[in-house]
C-alpha cells in the first residue's frame, strides 16, 4: 500500500525540524516511487549498462542524507529535490564513462512517453543536461518543468503546486520547451555524428 501523503509530510516536516531519522523513515516510503522514475529512465537501458535503477536511487538517498538544514513544504518540493539528484547523478555517470571509454555502450533516454528521442550514447545523457542549462537560460520555468518532469517523474498538476502556477501553464510550457529541446538534442546528435 503506498504511503499517504500526510505520512510523507509528516516525516518531511520531522526532518526539516532536525530530526535526522526521519529520513531513514522516509525512504522506505519514497523508494518504491523513486525506483519507478529511475525504471522509466532506463527503461530502455541495454542489459550490460552497470547503473541500475535501484543504485540510483541508493545514491540519491546518500545525497540527500548529506543535506542540512533542509525545509521541506511538500511531497512534490521533496520529488524535485530527488529529480535535480538524480539528473546529476546520471550525468556524472555519463561523464565518467565517456572520459573511461570514448564510443561504449548504448544510452537510451526515455524522457516521457510523450516525448521520445532516439537512442542515444552517454553523450545523450550530457547533450539533454547541457540543452536543460541552455534551456535555463533562456526560460528557468520551462527548464525546471522539463527537469521535474522527466527526471522527477511528477506529474503535471504536482508541478503546478511546487512552483505555485497553473496546470495549464505548466502544460504550455511543457508543450512550448519540448520542440526547443529536440532541436537542440538533434542538433547536438549531428555535431557528434
Amino acid at each position: 500500500m503506498p504511503p499517504t501523503s500526510s505520512e510523507v509530510s509528516r516525516l518531511l516536516d520531522a526532518w526539516s525540524n532536525g530530526d535526522t531519522k526521519a529520513l531513514d523513515q522516509l525512504m522506505p516510503l519514497v523508494a518504491d516511487e523513486l525506483r519507478v522514475i529511475a525504471r522509466r529512465l532506463f527503461k530502455t537501458e541495454s542489459a550490460g549498462h552497470t547503473l541500475q535503477p535501484t543504485a540510483l536511487v541508493n545514491e540519491a538517498y546518500i545525497k540527500l542524507r548529506g543535506q542540512r538544514k533542509v525545509q521541506w513544504n511538500s511531497r512534490a518540493e521533496f520529488f524535485g529535490v530527488a529529480a535535480n539528484m538524480i539528473r546529476h547523478i546520471l550525468v556524472d555517470y555519463a561523464r565518467h564513462r565517456q572520459a573511461k571509454k570514448r564510443g561504449g555502450d548504448v544510452l537510451k533516454i526515455p524522457l516521457d512517453e510523450v516525448f521520445a528521442l532516439p537512442e542515444e550514447q552517454d553523450a545523450g545523457v550530457i547533450a539533454l543536461d547541457e540543452a536543460l542549462k541552455d534551456l535555463a537560460m533562456l526560460d528557468p520555468r520551462q527548464s525546471r518543468i522539463v527537469e521535474l518532469r522527466i527526471f522527477g517523474g511528477l506529474k503535471f498538476q504536482e508541478i503546478a503546486e511546487l512552483e505555485k502556477i497553473g496546470r495549464t501553464t505548466v502544460w504550455r510550457e511543457w508543450k512550448t520547451a519540448l520542440p526547443w529541446l529536440r532541436r537542440e538534442l538533434s542538433r547536438s546528435s549531428a555535431c557528434r555524428g
